[in-house]
């Protein structure tokens, strides 16, 4: 079998750049995609927070897959970038002209001893899951005092806002209801601050102060005891490494996060313990063969892993890549933009857009989108779903 184009992975960035190549009016594209369904992750900080079901992230796969693209569903299991193929599980091997590596993250569970485990208790969830995003929300329903733990490590994450937004839901929650006082809130997390970009920091700092959240700044957690209920985190000090224990009657964690295997085991995948894949960060193409692009989470681009960074890589990649089918040099840059919808409160976001120097990047006109909006929260509670579904993954926007 071989394609002009192969596209591994048919998640946001997969059918994105899959349907803009189809408006295009490229007609040899094929898609690598086993799943089934196909799901929109960022309402799933919502439904963590009980506002929607699980139900409305989901669509199949096959309705989401832009017409005239081959789906071939199926895993990957090798990926050959000097004989230009890949393999799949099922044993079939893709020759290609372009490549597209985006097949997303894979939650590394293993790294941390423990955390699996404690996700089976009924006292531990992960908004990272489909299966447990509701039950997140069972369990700050439950909770009217103790102590609620909110994790994220320091490595690099899809989304690296929403454990806060988690906890800042919860917080909000346990304020409606009166039992705010009698709950103590610890956000623990590897990074160093709230945020990296200084005037979104400071609105975070606000919504900590307001909720009288605990924030613990590179604490990395470790391990977690499930049947004592208790999260070490190892924290770094002039004298060495130090270690600490938090007990949690809640534990909400964000698990680290890394490349497919077939990803970390190929010539393509970087160098570092996670590897990454390397691109060039402003025409994403792959550091060493040219031919082969890659984009959203697992590219080693520096800037955070969300949606809205897809949707301003996509044309990109597009660009580039009926560039090199032309025979020309690809010309097309992008400059690192990212966004971060950070749900503060039941009815209040803040939109936090950026780019690689970290500097502010508002979108819409007119509007002070450095303070918590009501409007934003309408934008991401109906908006931002239906740009999804009816344009984004149509190629659209």
């Amino acid at each position: 079998m071989h394609h002009r184009i192969v596209i591994i992975g048919g998640g946001t960035a997969g059918i994105s750049v899959a349907a803009r190549l189809r408006r295009a009016g490229e007609e040899d594209v094929a898609v690598v995609e086993p799943a089934g369904s196909h799901y929109y992750q960022p309402l799933w900080t919502l439904v963590g927070g009980g506002v929607v079901p699980l139900e409305r992230s989901r669509r199949s796969e096959a309705s989401v897959m832009p017409a005239g693209v081959r789906w071939i569903q199926d895993s990957v299991a090798e990926m050959d970038p000097d004989a230009r193929s890949v393999t799949t599980a099922g044993g079939t091997r893709i020759g290609y002209d372009l490549l597209v590596v985006c097949p997303g993250v894979e939650l590394a569970w293993d790294r941390i001893p423990g955390l699996a485990d404690a996700m089976a208790t009924p006292y531990a969830t992960s908004n990272y899951v489909a299966e447990l995003a509701p039950k997140t929300f069972e369990l700050v329903r439950r909770l009217r005092g103790g102590a609620a733990l909110f994790t994220a490590p320091s490595s690099p994450i899809k989304c690296p806002g929403a454990p806060q937004k988690a906890a800042y839901l919860a917080s909000d929650h346990w304020l409606r209801n009166g039992s705010l006082a009698d709950v103590e809130v610890t956000y623990a997390t590897g990074a160093g601050g709230i945020f990296g970009v200084p005037e979104f920091a400071r609105v975070l700092e606000s919504v900590v102060e307001r909720y009288g959240i605990a924030a613990r700044f590179g604490h990395e957690l470790v391990e977690v005891d499930p049947t004592a209920r208790e999260a070490t985190f190892e924290t770094t000090t002039p004298d060495g490494k130090v270690r600490s224990t938090l007990g949690y009657d809640l534990l909400h964690a964000a698990p680290p996060q890394r490349p497919p295997a077939f990803v970390r085991e190929s010539p393509l995948a970087g160098a570092g313990e996670l590897g990454w894949v390397p691109v060039d960060r402003h025409r994403l193409h792959h550091a060493t063969y040219p031919e082969v692009f890659a984009l959203g989470d697992v590219c080693d681009a520096p800037t955070s892993k969300t949606g809205a960074a897809i949707r301003r890589q996509a044309p990109v990649v597009v660009a580039n890549l009926r560039a090199v089918l032309a025979g020309k040099e690809p010309a097309a840059r992008y400059d690192g933009y990212a966004a971060c919808p950070f749900t503060t409160a039941r009815g209040k976001m803040l939109l936090a857009e950026f780019d690689y120097s970290l500097a502010p990047r508002p979108s819409i006109p007119l509007l002070d989108l450095t303070r918590e909006r009501r409007d934003m929260w309408l934008v991401k509670r109906y908006g931002l779903p239906a740009f999804y579904w009816q344009l984004m993954l149509r190629g659209i926007g």
